[in-house]
């Protein structure tokens, strides 16, 4: 990296998040160059928890807060909370995803903190939204995902309800905060106001449906389970070769012509069974059965490169250490170096995006804090001295 800085450098972050959705928000925020200050409640010593039932040593854990330092803050207690009110004061933006309960009693809800700040950003994660008949309701992925839809459409036709194998709704809510956080900010440019800026997991999960949603909204079409294959593309899906299997994507035109000439079977585009879009979703099962027959009888690697020679789009279904093995993704650098003192040389899961007018970040800064390694540097910036720092360490305020 070079010494130029990263597009949110000027910008200062108070994290009060925890799980995983805030978490990521965060995240979103700290890898971009915000000064970031994850305040944690002080942990009874010895203690290696995160606060959620975790390790902080745990790869989920090192992944979700890097570039981040920790100050240890009791804020049920005055002191602690009058800290937390000066670092307010020179902030940016706080995040947060307490139940509405729980930031109200601590004092840190936004109209508390913009009595401090009018310019202040504040964003907050729930389960399913700040107010309504489920608002105070504790939320959680795996129930979002229910009740968001998205399980009846995940899995083999009859299965019953799957999850996604990964925390969808955690990870989109933070993302769209994130965002929101940014328009926010772009706003205060204009205007000198802050504002608060607020999403929960059910409100992400409905917006991942995306065109299963639009179906119902628009034409009142139920989605149901698809399992690997399209819901409305066909062919396309999983299909099987001599030492595994692929993804195959030709669900019409030029593609499905030119799949067809490449595999050998032409006349598939001449049976009336298969001829047209609505006659291929209805003969799906026995399309793909006729399709797999041979790209059985080949090796997964030569269907890749040769159907993609032809412009069909084809690709393997790796396991995530073959994934991380790939030459495109080992190019694209996606997989983050960061230095920890207690791991050592480790790898973490890096941002997507690129900017190519701005500098953008190839590894993290500042490796996953320690609980309250960075107290003594944040308060002494505050203006408090060596015998203030240790008299509030003694009363476990920090």
């Amino acid at each position: 990296m070079t010494d130029t800085p990263l597009p949110l450098a000027d910008i200062h972050v108070l994290d009060l998040t925890h799980a995983r959705a805030g978490p990521t928000a965060v995240r979103q925020l700290a890898d971009w160059g915000a000064d970031v200050i994850k305040i944690e409640v002080p942990p009874e010593p010895g203690s290696d928890n995160d606060g959620v039932g975790g390790s902080r040593s745990a790869p989920d854990y090192l992944n979700l807060h890097r570039n981040k330092r920790s100050l240890t803050l009791d804020l049920k207690n005055p002191d602690g909370h009058g800290i937390f009110l000066e670092l307010v004061v020179k902030a940016d933006v706080v995040v947060e995803n307490f139940r509405a309960e729980v930031k109200h009693r601590l004092g840190v809800d936004y109209d508390s903190l913009k009595a401090h700040n009018p310019g202040l950003i504040y964003g907050s994660i729930s389960g399913f939204g700040q107010d309504g008949p489920y608002s105070d309701r504790a939320g959680v992925d795996q129930i979002a995902q229910g009740m968001g839809g998205l399980m009846s459409i995940t899995g083999l036709p009859g299965q019953g309800p799957v999850r996604v194998g990964i925390p969808i709704a955690d990870l989109t809510a933070g993302m769209y905060l994130a965002q929101g956080i940014l328009l926010a900010l772009i706003e205060r440019g204009r205007t000198g106001e802050g504002q608060w800026v607020h999403t929960s997991l059910l409100e992400a999960m409905i917006s991942m449906l995306d065109f299963q949603a639009a179906r119902w909204l628009i034409d009142q079409d139920v989605a149901g389970q698809a399992g690997n294959d399209h819901p409305t593309g066909i062919p396309m899906g999983v299909f099987p070769c001599s030492d595994g299997a692929i993804n195959i994507a030709a669900p019409g035109g030029r593609l499905w012509e030119r799949l067809l000439d490449h595999i050998g079977a032409p006349e598939l585009a001449e049976d009336e069974r298969f001829a047209t879009a609505g006659a291929r979703s209805k003969n799906r099962e026995l399309l793909n059965a006729k399709i797999g027959a041979i790209t059985a009888t080949r090796s997964s690697a030569e269907w890749v490169e040769e159907l993609n020679a032809v412009g069909v789009p084809c690709g393997p279904i790796n396991s995530i250490d073959q994934t991380f093995a790939d030459p495109q993704v080992e190019h694209l650098g996606i997989a983050w170096p960061m230095q920890h003192p207690e791991r050592g040389n480790l790898r973490i899961v890096g941002q997507p995006v690129h900017l190519e007018g701005a500098e953008r970040p190839q590894s993290a800064r500042l490796p996953t804090p320690g609980a309250g390694q960075h107290s003594d540097e944040i308060l002494d910036a505050l203006g408090y001295d060596a015998d203030a720092v240790a008299d509030l360490r003694s009363r476990r305020v920090i």
